[in-house]
């Protein structure tokens, strides 16, 4: 009887089956609260609301805009306000496109190469100053940027740079370095300090240990900053607004829609189809890489 028992217990057991797996999900589900349900619809609601109304209104009349916003009148529908919109010199959107466009590459490869390395040597580092630098970058998360916009106007003008594009570029990489740093050196420090060692054996100094072992490791990471910054970059609007002037004649897509909205803040039929039009990409862009920001931000919670 003793022998039976211990055959049974010694026994491999066999893998559990689909329907095991499937019924030991069920039962660790818990129960969904009716609170929960309601916040999500409420949450739904306040999102989808004005993108709707976004969308519906930039194809419709000003008298149906009027009348009623929320309806749809599929027979008076046309596409021709938003074809004046683009066509229109006065909000010159392509134009606004192309500069954005601009800003978002120039400003995203600064980033990277000045980020990357700086957060390598803070996750590698177990010095005290090292670690009080890294707080120091942490600290500029929680600043908003309107806050210190007329600091760096003055900065701005100090060394030259006042109303000028290079001005605005290095005030929008200074603006992305917290964040970047703070996603790259959580990410770096779940990475094995024995690659680095074998990469010293092999002959790699620093800067080529990163840029040719790590950095090619760190591709979540990088395209989640990349992300978060482009977005961050197309909807800025306050600092292309005050650090160019209009004179300077380079215009955002915020700051395009702005400037020919103000003449014609009556006529929704200009208002509605030129803001659909800077909203638009950013969205899209937004929903198609939405899976790559949250594997990014989770791919270094966990270690092993």
């Amino acid at each position: 009887m003793v022998v039976l028992e211990a055959e049974v217990r010694d026994r491999p057991k066999s893998a559990p089956t689909e329907r095991d797996i499937a019924s030991r999900r069920t039962e660790r589900k818990e129960p969904r609260s009716p609170v929960r349900w309601a916040l999500l619809g409420v949450l739904f609601v306040v999102m989808v609301v004005p993108v709707y109304l976004l969308v519906v209104n930039a194809f419709k009349s000003q008298q149906d805009i009027l009348d009623n916003p929320f309806s749809i009148p599929l027979s008076a529908l046309t596409f021709e306000h938003m074809s004046a919109a683009v066509n229109s010199p006065q909000f010159n959107v392509i134009g606004g496109y192309g500069f954005t466009l601009f800003l978002v590459v120039v400003v995203n490869v600064l980033c990277i190469l000045l980020a990357g390395p700086a957060a390598y040597a803070i996750a590698r580092s177990l010095k005290r100053r090292t670690q009080l630098v890294l707080l120091y970058f942490l600290a500029g998360t929680f600043i908003p940027g309107a806050a210190v916009i007329i600091p760096v106007i003055y900065v701005l003008r100090e060394v030259g740079l006042a109303n000028t594009v290079t001005g605005l570029v290095v005030h929008d990489v200074a603006s992305t370095l917290p964040v970047s740093i703070f996603l790259f050196v959580g990410f770096i420090r779940t990475i094995p300090v024995d690659i680095d060692h074998a990469a010293t054996i092999d002959g790699a100094g620093r800067y080529r240990t990163f840029w040719s072992i790590i950095f090619p490791l760190m591709r979540p990471a990088v395209v989640t900053v990349l992300i978060l910054n482009s977005i961050g970059i197309w909807n800025d609007f306050v600092s292309p607004q005050i650090l160019l002037s209009p004179s300077s004649g380079h215009y955002t897509v915020t700051t395009a829609i702005y400037a020919g909205i103000s003449q014609y803040s009556t006529d929704l039929t200009k208002v509605f189809p030129n803001l659909l039009l800077a909203v638009a990409p950013v969205v899209i862009f937004f929903i198609y890489m939405q899976r790559h920001i949250i594997s990014g931000l989770t791919v270094g919670a966990v270690k092993g």
